[in-house]
């Protein structure tokens, strides 16, 4: 039973794996349409024909190493279960000691470390086409030193979640969801708070934009939004990669507008201004406050689902997954099998909402600047970099982008009618 369970999901993993590369390779189209052949949207038209054919290879093949990494995990977490090596994790775990919260460190790490080397091949292969197709600049030794901080930064955190999660499963048995889920709002609030300061440094090098010049057009653009801004921070990417990028992080007085200094390196004055000030859109329309709120909703009916699944599949099926009860540290493989399923299956429409929230900020971004060449060329340059299609397939659209696509970026700006003052 076990080997035939084993089997068919291996073979469904594969035979997914054939039609999504049939989709994205031979099926899937990523044209312009027709009427907008020479216009500002049409790669052609910034791009040359090597740049052109390298953006098509390697959109394809990122895109297909997506849809294949997250069933990968969801097989990883399904065998681990149906071959028993979840429940051996636990017995070795009680073994080493009596508390609760040393058998929850000792377990998390065999799965974390089992996951991780699982997993492994397929981060390796999309840093190997990264550095194949020049999106990325770093040394092998510089990818693994990020692995190795990535691995125990959220092996940390995963231990604060588990310790907590199964603490309040043996005491609250079914209703465990609930505390949960109550406890999980203000940690999230504490991680988003700390992330800017303690975290991102870990990775990269911060600090305020060298540039003062620059800096202060920023700020002016900060004042006319009303936004208490004393710096903005550039971080130090160009050692890493090509691609360019800015983004707002943190809440509160931890909040920050950071600038990649390859954007810094690649992009004008005028560029640079409208990416600020779509950054400045997010804070002054407080998109990251609404993320929070529906990341929380989410999360409460995400867990209420999971502890209905968790239940249903434990008395139904626990003895063939080897799992002797919710509680117990063995269904950890099912508990986040489950979520990572439910987080798929809902991505479309938070992929969605974000997508609304880019477009609202690319509108202020837009109307604060009031240039329309420069946003187009920041698109432009950002698709050049990044070896991105204008226009990507619909399935890749739907499941992968959290901002519009360029083609819908670049159109928007091209025809955008700005508002009459009063």
């Amino acid at each position: 039973m076990l080997r035939k369970w084993a089997f068919r999901a291996v073979i469904a993993y594969l035979l997914f794996g054939i039609l999504m590369y049939v989709y994205l390779f031979f099926i899937a189209n990523s044209t312009i349409p027709a009427d907008l052949k020479g216009t500002s949207v049409d790669p052609s038209t910034f791009l040359n024909g090597r740049e052109l054919m390298l953006s098509e290879e390697y959109s394809k093949i990122r895109n297909l190493l997506f849809f294949l990494s997250t069933p990968y995990e969801w097989l990883f977490y399904f065998l681990v279960l149906i071959f028993g090596v979840s429940r051996g994790f636990e017995r070795w775990a009680k073994n080493t000691s009596r508390f609760h919260i040393i058998q929850s460190a000792v377990f998390l790490f065999l799965l974390y470390l089992s996951a991780y080397l699982a997993t492994f091949p397929l981060e390796f292969i999309s840093y190997k086409f990264s550095k194949m197709y020049h999106i990325s600049r770093q040394t092998f030794t510089g990818w693994m030193k990020d692995e190795v901080i990535d691995f125990w930064v959220n092996l940390a955190t995963m231990f604060i979640i588990v310790t907590v999660l199964y603490a309040l499963m043996r005491k609250f048995k079914k209703k465990w969801w609930i505390p949960a889920w109550l406890l999980s709002i203000p940690f999230t609030i504490f991680m988003m708070f700390i992330q800017p300061v303690v975290i991102d440094p870990l990775y990269n090098d911060f600090y305020p934009l060298k540039n003062k010049e620059l800096e202060a057009k920023i700020l002016v653009l900060a004042d006319k939004a009303n936004i208490p801004a004393k710096h903005v921070y550039e971080v130090n990417m160009s050692e890493k990669t090509n691609s360019l990028n800015a983004y707002v992080t943190g809440i509160g007085s931890n909040a920050r507008i950071v600038l990649w200094d390859t954007t810094l390196n690649q992009l004008n004055d005028k560029e640079i201004l409208f990416i600020m000030a779509h950054e400045m859109g997010h804070y002054v329309e407080k998109h990251i406050y609404f993320g929070i709120a529906g990341y929380l909703l989410l999360s409460l009916v995400g867990l209420w689902l999971t502890s209905i699944l968790m239940n249903k599949i434990v008395s139904n099926k626990g003895e063939q997954l080897k799992i002797s009860g919710v509680s117990e540290l063995s269904s950890l493989p099912l508990f986040l099998l489950i979520i990572s399923i439910l987080l798929f299956a809902v991505s479309p429409l938070t992929n969605w909402v974000s997508r609304y929230e880019e477009t609202r900020a690319d509108r202020y971004g837009i109307e604060m600047t009031h240039n329309q060449k420069a946003a187009i060329q920041a698109f432009q340059d950002l698709t050049k970099s990044g070896l991105s299609q204008v226009n990507p397939p619909l399935l890749v659209k739907i499941f992968r982008y959290d901002h519009p696509t360029m083609l819908e970026r670049m159109e928007m700006i091209e025809h955008y009618r700005f508002k009459k003052n009063p």
